[in-house]
């Protein structure tokens, strides 16, 4: 799949779920119950042991599910991802090397962003989408006063969205949000109906937005 219908369809979708887990199993019942609540753009952390398994894993299961990879620190991890099918790479900060091997291979790069110092360096590295990150230091407000001057900027805040904020976040210009614990909290008990449930509440509110 090219990069830019990748991250059309991932704009599309307004949501990603960050996946994480104790074990290969675990992460891939968590990203199973968010695919079945809904949700279509499934990021597994390389805090999972095994986080390449769990990419295969999914690739295989869901062919209409835009699968990537999180906590992704150095190019070394980001081909490792690549090669188990990851369709996307996410960092929680810019790295120049991982910039470089994503766009080698046209593989979106999500590296996460705090300034727009940061957030520039990254677009001119090729990044169409910055990670916002830790979403919860800011507001949403921050995303419509860059989009003054930087209109352009497709920004994905990533923590500390909820139900209650998550739309005040899309209203204020974010082309996506990144979600996880609010949603996947039911694994860490194997309540995996939770995550479900959860996951197709954050699905409808975003339908009905």
């Amino acid at each position: 799949m090219q990069m830019l219908t990748i991250l059309n369809e991932m704009a599309a979708h307004k949501l990603a779920v960050v996946v994480r887990g104790n074990t290969v199993d675990e992460a891939e019942q968590t990203a199973a119950a968010c695919y079945r609540g809904g949700i279509r753009v499934l990021e597994v952390t390389f805090t999972v042991p095994g986080a390449d398994e769990v990419m295969k894993r999914l690739v295989k299961s869901y062919d209409d599910a835009m699968v990537g990879a999180g906590t992704v620190l150095d190019a070394e991890t980001a081909r490792t991802a690549i090669l188990a099918g990851a369709q996307f790479i996410v960092s929680p900060g810019f790295d120049e090397a991982t910039a470089k091997l994503c766009n080698r291979y046209h593989i979106p790069y999500l590296p996460g962003c705090m300034t727009i110092t940061e957030m520039l360096t990254a677009t001119e590295y090729g990044a169409q989408i910055v990670k916002l990150f830790p979403g919860q230091q800011f507001s949403p407000e921050f995303i419509r006063n860059v989009k003054g001057p930087l209109p352009h900027m497709n920004i994905m805040p990533t923590g500390g969205i909820n139900l209650d904020n998550m739309n005040e976040w899309i209203d204020a210009g974010a082309v996506m949000v990144g979600v996880g614990g609010e949603i996947t909290k039911g694994a860490k008990t194997a309540d995996f109906d939770a995550v479900e449930a959860e996951a197709a509440k954050f699905v409808q509110k975003l339908r009905g937005a």
